[in-house]
């Protein structure tokens, strides 16, 4: 089958917009990058350009087969009207809600596939979700978790910004989007806390937004319990809800981002938990199946990368080359939880999730009927 996707433009090389380059460029697509920057040590061609100017993006996406926006989320309804009204295909890694609200109300019109949320989570573990969700006849809950944190931590707040601070920012304040008693609802960010155990490593988790993108909408009637939650060390959300709550810090939240950089910088080893686990029915008994993995650093391209960058910037990968090949719908918008997971696992990118070399956990779990 002819590849439908032979270039594409990737807007934005932060840490992992670089990595989105680089493995589009070795999964053999011609890879052209956007930034404000110069970027000589990429082995693919780079322009230099204001991506927030429209004149400018719709000049650079131009001629493209696909664009993948990784700019702050608060960029990105701008790159994906450009590419709409280009009908060019359109990825993006945003976790924002009404940055995903407005970009599905542009797919109901024009040509072009249109994939925002196509990173770890939302993105990932939303395929890892469903595809447990379909191993059940009847479903009682899904829950899914992530935490991205330093493999040794220091300090009582136990982590490091590795990921944007401005996206940790929101996901700890926004409102989260659940069904709770089979209602869709919101609850408030950094509450429900729980403990997880992974790797027999006691860890907590707390409501977050975004995480879901829209596996609301999707299982709406047919679940029970559905929520999302941020995995982090013991002890994480105390401490930050005095920080955004008893400091006043949730009223500025530019300020809040750049406290927690300067206390907390990125750090190189790290490790990313994946935790889904689904409980229904199947041939009228309750069961529940689960979906564990730590993902740790590895070396790409004879560089070392961080696991939040490239469990991010492999997953929008992986869905750009399954649009490529046609095994995914080339027009509308796309949902994440309808990507099967076995054809995202065969995918170049993809694979990465499923070998050994960078992750420990459970095997993709089999069952009887």
């Amino acid at each position: 089958m002819n590849r439908k996707i032979e270039s594409v433009l990737v807007v934005g090389l932060g840490k992992v917009g670089r990595l989105v380059g680089i493995l589009l460029h070795e999964s053999g697509f011609v890879v052209t990058g956007l930034d404000s920057e110069t970027h000589g040590d990429l082995p693919f061609a780079v322009k230099q350009g204001n991506a927030t100017r429209v004149a400018t993006l719709r000049k650079q996406i131009h001629g493209h087969d696909a664009v993948v926006s990784c700019l702050p989320y608060d960029l990105n309804t701008a790159v994906a009207e450009c590419a709409h009204s280009l009908g060019i295909h359109y990825f993006d890694l945003t976790e924002d809600v009404a940055t995903t609200a407005a970009i599905r109300t542009m797919a109901r019109k024009g040509k072009g596939i249109l994939a925002p949320q196509c990173g770890l989570a939302p993105g990932y573990i939303s395929i890892v979700g469903a595809e447990l969700a379909k191993t059940f006849k009847k479903l009682r809950s899904i829950e899914l978790r992530v935490g991205a944190l330093p493999q040794n931590p220091s300090g009582l707040l136990g982590y490091a910004f590795n990921w944007s601070p401005e996206g940790v920012v929101n996901e700890y304040l926004n409102d989260c989007d659940v069904i709770q008693d089979g209602q869709r609802a919101q609850v408030p960010a950094m509450e429900n806390l729980e403990t997880v155990v992974i790797d027999g490593m006691q860890l907590e988790a707390f409501s977050t937004s975004g995480g879901l993108g829209t596996m609301c909408e999707t299982y709406d009637g047919k679940v029970e319990r559905l929520n999302y939650k941020t995995i982090r060390y013991p002890g994480h959300n105390k401490l930050m809800r005095f920080f955004f709550n008893e400091l006043h810090l949730r009223n500025d939240r530019k300020m809040a981002g750049e406290i927690l950089v300067n206390a907390k910088p990125p750090v190189n080893d790290d490790v990313v938990f994946v935790y889904a686990a689904v409980e229904g029915w199947r041939n009228k008994k309750l069961g529940r199946a689960e979906f564990v993995r730590s993902y740790y650093p590895r070396k790409i391209a004879g560089n070392h990368w961080r696991a939040i960058s490239w469990t991010t910037a492999a997953s929008v990968c992986a869905v750009v080359e399954l649009v490529s090949k046609g095994d995914l719908p080339q027009n509308g918008f796309l949902q994440q939880e309808t990507i099967p997971l076995d054809l995202f696992f065969k995918t170049r990118n993809g694979a990465m999730y499923d070998d050994k070399e960078s992750r420990s956990g459970t095997e993709f779990p089999e069952f009887d009927g």
